[in-house]
């Protein structure tokens, strides 16, 4: 199978309005399985938020709630290089359980994030329009249409199922460790506690890691990004290198929204962040409280985890 995914491309209006300028118009071809036909993503630039979301709700400004300002706080005090290291060990021998994909986003259905302060509806629905929003836009890249489906799949890590850990452990953003703490992430002043920000081995620029080392090579604060990420891998996905990198990368906001740390980042990982920008313009501004009939979408999406998890048969290892 040769999946042809091309690059996107990223439109940006003048002040004026009046021409596009349009960036990175070559295409560069990642060769996976499956036909030859090419699309161009286009994506307005300046990551500006929409007055609506996908599907035509507005936004209204929301006071985040302290709830959310505390799970900050414990994530960022106690995400140190060393738990990541030992969480990553843990999950990576996928004996937590084994269930379908499907099973697993319906788990989905009993939780509210609280490091999420944009919506009150369980997760699986933010799942459901996120994919949803994006097939609409983009009917011809199913591939993107599973990676939004399973993004915040692992997300069940909270469920006793997977050893029910408490939500800082599973959601909310992530960020390298091993090197300083860059002030784009948010609420940064709650890493003063954490004990690696006095580390003199991890609080300098680059800490660890050489300059362009690429993210690869890069300890993440653990979570569900890295939890799916090593779920994907492990159960043998077909999925391309840019879903992957959606999946591994779409909560390192500092990175993809405030452009710190790129100094990590090597040849490949730039050209995948512009797949994660035009994902992420659908992660962050689909939410809404509108329903999507889960059962009116989900032999599609069968056919999806089907054609991309193939040797999973009908469950995959978490």
């Amino acid at each position: 199978m040769t999946i042809i995914v091309p690059e996107p491309v990223l439109t940006v209006e003048n002040n004026n309005h009046n021409n596009v300028e349009s960036r990175n118009s070559h295409e560069s071809e990642k060769v996976m399985e499956q036909g030859e036909e090419r699309h161009d993503l286009k994506l307005d630039g300046g990551f500006i938020v929409p007055e609506s979301n996908a599907f035509g709700i507005s936004f209204t400004k929301k006071e985040r709630k302290s709830g959310v300002q505390d799970f900050y706080r414990k994530n960022h005090i106690n995400q140190t290089y060393e738990f990541a290291r030992k969480k990553k060990e843990e999950y990576g021998k996928l004996e937590k359980a084994e269930m379908s994909i499907w099973e697993c986003c319906e788990l989905l259905n009993e939780y509210v994030y609280e490091s999420d302060p944009d919506l009150d509806e369980p997760q699986i629905e933010h799942l459901l329009q996120t994919a949803e929003s994006i097939r609409r836009d983009y009917p011809d890249q199913d591939w993107l249409h599973l990676t939004a489906l399973i993004h915040d799949k692992s997300y069940a890590a909270h469920n006793p199922a997977f050893g029910e850990e408490p939500q800082w452990r599973v959601v909310g953003g992530t960020f390298p460790l091993g090197c300083a703490f860059d002030t784009a992430i948010v609420h940064h002043q709650y890493f003063k506690e954490n004990p690696d920000h006095h580390n003199p081995g991890f609080n300098t620029k680059l800490g660890i890691y050489a300059e362009n080392c690429g993210l690869d090579n890069v300890t993440m604060s653990w979570g569900h990004d890295e939890y799916m990420y090593t779920v994907a891998k492990g159960n043998n996905t077909t999925l391309p290198p840019a879903a992957l990198f959606i999946i591994r990368f779409h909560s390192f906001c500092a990175l993809h929204r405030a452009g710190a740390y790129t100094f990590l980042m090597n040849e490949d990982d730039k050209g995948m962040l512009k797949w994660l920008h035009v994902f992420n313009k659908y992660d962050l501004y689909s939410k809404s409280m509108v329903r999507i009939n889960h059962e009116e979408v989900k032999p599609y999406n069968l056919s999806l985890i089907e054609k991309y998890f193939p040797s999973a048969k009908l469950k995959l290892k978490y």
